[in-house]
């Protein structure tokens, strides 16, 4: 009888964890919600990769998206997503979430 217990929870074991090729797998981490207030202070700068991260903490976002000139974007909401759209000579154009 114990051997066919440990036997089951040998099987069973193995499926409470989740791995993939590359090694287990973390759970997603909680994801920051954009907040635009205070976001168009920031139409006018030159674009630059400190000015992206002032912006996500700023907003609370999680990811940064820009939108160069005359590019095409997915029109679907991320609620933790802050997208800059910016013209060609790198100057902020706007920033909204989404």
């Amino acid at each position: 009888m114990r051997r066919t217990i440990a036997f089951a929870a040998a099987i069973m074991l193995p499926g409470c964890a989740t791995t993939t090729a590359e090694g287990p797998t973390t759970p997603p981490q909680a994801t920051g919600e954009c907040t635009a207030e205070g976001l168009d202070t920031y139409v006018g700068r030159k674009v630059s990769a400190e000015l992206g991260a002032e912006l996500l903490a700023r907003s609370g976002a999680r990811t940064l998206r820009w939108g160069p000139p005359g590019s095409a974007m997915t029109m679907d909401f991320r609620q933790d997503r802050l997208t800059v759209s910016y013209d060609e000579a790198m100057i902020v154009t706007s920033a909204r979430c989404g």
